[in-house]
C-alpha cells in the first residue's frame, strides 16, 4: 500500500494544472532553482498559448511562462513526442516572449533575459549527456578570449557578460538519464523520468512535491483525467514508434529492391563491356593466326622448304606441316 500512496503525478500534468497555483510555487521554484543554478522566486505566472487547456492538449506541448523577482522570463516546456523543427520553435517562442514584454517607446534596457527549459521525452539528436545548456558568447577570432560588455546600471558602469543578457536554453534529455540520483539535479531528473522521489530528499522543491503531487490526493474526476492523459501519451508514442519501424522496414525493402535492380543493370552493362573486349581480343588473335597461315602457304608455294617457312614465320616445323 505504501507504493500506491507514494505514487506521484507526472511533471507534465502538474506543470499544466497544479504548479501555476500560487500555493504550489514552492515546487516550481525548487525545480527552477536547481536547473538554472541560482535561487528563483516566482512573482507571477504569465499567460501564453501553451497555457491554454484544450481537448487535444495531450498532443500539444505543455508549457508554463513565469516571471521571477528579477523581471526575467522563464519558459518551461515538456515535449512528449518528437518534433521535426523543435529548436526552431523554441527559438521562436523565446523571441516572442522578448517582444511581448517590451512596450513601444521603451528603451532596449527594458529587454529582459529569457530562460527556456525543455524537458524532452524523445530523442532530439546525438549526444552523450542528458543535460545541455546553450548560451551566447562572443569569442575573439584571433585571441580566443570572451568579450565582456560595459553597461550602465544605477548611474555606474558595470561589466556584464553577453550570457547575462542573451537567452539561455536548457535541454533535458530525460530518457538518457541512467545514473543513481545523488545531487539535487539528478534527483529532479530521476523524478522526471520515473516519478520517483526519495523519502529523505533535500533537493529544492522535491520535498514539497512529495506532499502536493500525490496521485491519491486528486479527486476521482482528476485521477480519471490524469489516467486518460497517460493513456493518450502512451498511444501516441506507440503510433509514432510503429510508424518509425514501418518506415524503416519499408526503406530497407525499397533499398534492397533498388539495389538488386541497380546491381542487375550494372552487371549487364559490365558483362556487355567485358564480352565486347574479350570478343575483340579473340577476334584479333584469330585474325592474326589466319594471316600467318596465308603467309606460310605463300612461302611454300614459292618453293621455300618447310624448315625455311618455319624460320621466317616463327612457327614450328610441325605447325607448318599442318598448314600444307
Amino acid at each position: 500500500m505504501g507504493g500506491l500512496k507514494d505514487r506521484y503525478i507526472r511533471f507534465d500534468w502538474a506543470i499544466k494544472r497544479l504548479l501555476r497555483q500560487k500555493a504550489n510555487f514552492d515546487v516550481l521554484e525548487g525545480f527552477l532553482t536547481v536547473f538554472i543554478g541560482e535561487e528563483v522566486k516566482i512573482v507571477e505566472i504569465l499567460e501564453s498559448e501553451g497555457n491554454q487547456q484544450t481537448p487535444d492538449d495531450k498532443f500539444n506541448r505543455v508549457d508554463i511562462k513565469a516571471r521571477n523577482s528579477k523581471g526575467e522570463i522563464i519558459l518551461v516546456e515538456v515535449q512528449n513526442t518528437s518534433e521535426l523543427y523543435y529548436l526552431e520553435r523554441i527559438l521562436y517562442g523565446v523571441a516572442k516572449a522578448i517582444t511581448e514584454h517590451i512596450h513601444l517607446g521603451d528603451t532596449y534596457k527594458e529587454v529582459k533575459k529569457v530562460y527556456s527549459i525543455s524537458i524532452l521525452y524523445f530523442d532530439i539528436g546525438k549526444g552523450a549527456d542528458y543535460l545541455y545548456v546553450g548560451q551566447n558568447k562572443f569569442i575573439g577570432v584571433h585571441t580566443n578570449d570572451q568579450l565582456v560588455i560595459t553597461a550602465k546600471e544605477k548611474g555606474a558602469f558595470v561589466q556584464k557578460s553577453p550570457a547575462e543578457i542573451f537567452p539561455e536554453y536548457i535541454l533535458v534529455r530525460v530518457n538518457e538519464f541512467d545514473k543513481v540520483a545523488v545531487t539535487p539535479l539528478e534527483e529532479w531528473v530521476a523524478y522526471l523520468k520515473s516519478g520517483v522521489i526519495k523519502e529523505n530528499t533535500t533537493a529544492p522543491g522535491l520535498q514539497e512535491a512529495r506532499k502536493k503531487l500525490q496521485y491519491y490526493s486528486m479527486t476521482d474526476a482528476e485521477r480519471y483525467a490524469y489516467d486518460e492523459h497517460l493513456n493518450a501519451v502512451m498511444i501516441q508514442n506507440d503510433v509514432l514508434g510503429n510508424a518509425r519501424e514501418e518506415g524503416l522496414a519499408e526503406g530497407r525493402a525499397e533499398g534492397l529492391t533498388q539495389g538488386r535492380a541497380e546491381g542487375l543493370t550494372q552487371g549487364r552493362a559490365e558483362g556487355l563491356t567485358q564480352g565486347r573486349a574479350e570478343g575483340l581480343t579473340q577476334g584479333r588473335a584469330e585474325g592474326r593466326a589466319e594471316a600467318k597461315k596465308d603467309i606460310v602457304k605463300s612461302m611454300l608455294s614459292n618453293g621455300l622448304s618447310v624448315e625455311q617457312a618455319a624460320k621466317y614465320s616463327g612457327l614450328t616445323v610441325e605447325e607448318v606441316e599442318s598448314i600444307k
